[in-house]
């Protein structure tokens, strides 16, 4: 194979910085949780969940964005020595545990929505994974790549229901298949790699390939993909673990970083537009080749639920355009008209986050977020439902009673309807203005 052109180089750098985006985001997630056993937000390696439990408040600040809705529980595993079975209980709330590959494109979900409220046992099997699926196991779900990860919600009514909550989740099992079944010996363990540090300053240098050439030892070429990474393979991208920077041609180095700035530029401008959530999170089916959509997903909300099961969406700038919106230098309202609530099959809420932390505000109500299950909102007099967003509690007792707490600075509101209707995923329902209150 020619070397490629310093023009083909670029052109390759680019589109595989945008394709590989996904999976170094994702490692940027499994490094600390799954591999680094110093780090505070470590799981305790491949194979086990954490829970959390507890509402999060602005004091933890290891999640950007969280939700108190549908507290998580992680996990990662890997199924390069066999599969995983993933075991839950017959759960009388709201949950699903999606699967993610290693470039986040959802293997499957267990949930609610898509398995039912009854228990079930799930087999987790990894690329050319070919043995006898034992009896009584509910489903199957292959994943393309042989580290995946799961990152579970369960529907949490309030502090008063972290009990019920905890009981739930001590039931979710994962065990290796040689265990699940109890007749065979276990395989001989794989070899562990050598990890790679991760390191935030490697996504915008030429070290982004040398992390991405190792994690795609652990991604075998799919089909629709196979031209791309043929391409990447030509650059030395292939995953054997080798990839050095410093054994580049001056000018081909500086194509890559060129590259690598266009494609940081592209998916700034396509950010721009992206609006809600329909079309960033989902399977390899439904990305297709739309790795610059995923990409969008993955900057703006990383393990993000697909549309059909839960729609976000959120406001970038106020009716007057100041982007963000700043409640240093003004009040906000959101007007929902009469029976133009967000039309959710389970639930919605409205989260408020200070910028550019994107974490939770501290207030005097410890209220982080606003939605249907919020107790004693006040109705407008036609039946509609306005919305305070101000950094001072009003001093007028019904609008108190729909305070969402803002920082004294900037700040970005995030809605989420679960189960969201027909209408939310076709367009024909649509958010309110985020306005100045005059």
């Amino acid at each position: 194979m020619s070397e490629p052109t310093v023009e083909e180089t670029r052109r390759t750098a680019a589109e595989g910085w945008i394709w590989g985006s996904a999976l170094l985001e994702n490692y940027r997630t499994m490094y600390p949780q799954a591999i680094d056993p110093a780090d505070p937000r470590y799981v305790g390696g491949f194979g086990r969940f954490r829970h959390y439990s507890e509402p999060f408040t602005p004091a933890n600040t290891d999640v950007v964005t969280p939700n108190n809705d549908t507290p998580y529980s992680w996990a990662w595993l890997d199924l390069r020595a066999e599969p995983y079975v993933v075991s839950v209980p017959a759960v009388d709330r709201y949950y699903v545990l999606p699967l993610h590959d290693l470039d986040t494109s959802y293997v499957g979900y267990i949930g609610a929505r898509t398995t039912g409220s009854g228990a079930g046992d799930y087999l987790v099997a990894g690329p050319g994974w070919d043995g006898a699926v034992p009896q009584g196991i509910a489903g199957v779900l292959r994943a393309d790549t042989f580290l995946v990860g799961i990152l579970g919600r369960t529907y949490l009514a309030g502090p008063d229901d972290v009990p019920a909550l905890q009981a739930v989740q001590a039931k979710y099992l994962l065990r290796p298949l040689s265990e699940f079944t109890g007749t065979a010996p276990a395989p001989h363990p794989v070899e562990e790699p050598v990890w790679p540090i991760w390191r935030e300053e490697d996504l915008a240098t030429v070290e982004f390939f040398t992390t991405l050439d190792f994690l795609l030892q652990f991604f075998p070429v799919l089909d629709e993909e196979r031209q791309l990474r043929d391409r990447l393979a030509a650059l030395g991208v292939a995953g054997s673990g080798e990839f050095e920077p410093a054994a580049l041609r001056p000018e081909i180095r500086t194509a890559i970083e060129q590259g690598i700035a266009d494609a940081r530029g592209r998916l700034e401008e396509a950010k721009k537009d992206a609006v809600d959530s329909t079309h960033w999170f989902g399977t390899r089916a439904e990305h297709g080749t739309d790795y610059l959509t995923r990409a969008v997903g993955v900057d703006k909300g990383l393990y993000g639920l697909p549309a059909a099961e839960a729609w976000y969406a959120g406001w970038a700038q106020d009716d007057q355009g100041n982007r963000p919106p700043d409640a240093a230098t003004h009040d906000h309202v959101i007007r929902f008209a009469p029976g133009a609530l967000p039309p959710a099959r389970s639930f919605w809420s409205a989260t408020m986050y200070r910028l550019p932390e994107r974490l939770l505000v501290a207030n005097e109500i410890d209220r982080y977020s606003i939605g249907d299950r919020t107790p004693k909102l006040v109705q407008d007099d036609d039946g509609g439902l306005t919305l305070y967003v101000r950094k001072d509690r009003p001093a007028d007792p019904k609008q108190a009673a729909n305070w969402l707490p803002a920082p004294d600075g900037p700040f970005t509101i995030a809605i989420r309807v679960y189960g969201p209707e027909s209408s939310v995923l076709d367009g024909s329902w649509t958010l309110p203005a985020l306005s100045v209150d005059a």
